[in-house]
């Protein structure tokens, strides 16, 4: 969701990709709610860091806590960033309907939202 919030809102200022410490598919749900506001991110796909080819990256932001106290290492150039975020599966296995499970994905994704949109100025004060 954040790789697919940030291209949309933010592709003029942020150059973004997406990659987690494993792979667990795309998850339907996030396609379903990114898609309520007019985001497709079907064609997305789930990849590790290295995946990314030895990319070079300015920040690195770790949305979960997991993978914040599991980032691999970055050269020194690299300020690594930390704004955790619920994680919708985890919340919404205890969900009684569908319906219920949805608002958690939505919640996190609008938190997310007003993540994205301040930046890139609000690394500054991470950092």
């Amino acid at each position: 969701m954040a790789e697919g919030l940030c291209r949309n809102l933010k592709s003029d200022k942020v150059d973004c990709a997406s990659a987690g410490i494993e792979t667990h598919g795309l998850n339907p749900n996030a396609v379903r709610v990114m898609s309520e506001i007019g985001i497709d991110i079907s064609s997305h796909k789930s990849q590790t860091v290295a995946d990314l080819g030895g990319r070079g990256f300015d920040y690195v932001v770790t949305v979960c806590d997991h993978a914040h106290e599991t980032c691999p290492y970055f050269p020194a150039k690299t300020s690594i960033v930390h704004h955790g975020f619920d994680d919708p599966p985890k919340l919404a296995v205890g969900a009684k309907t569908e319906e219920e499970a949805l608002e958690h994905y939505r919640r996190v994704r609008d938190e997310i939202r007003d993540f994205v949109i301040s930046l890139p100025e609000n690394l500054a004060n991470h950092s």
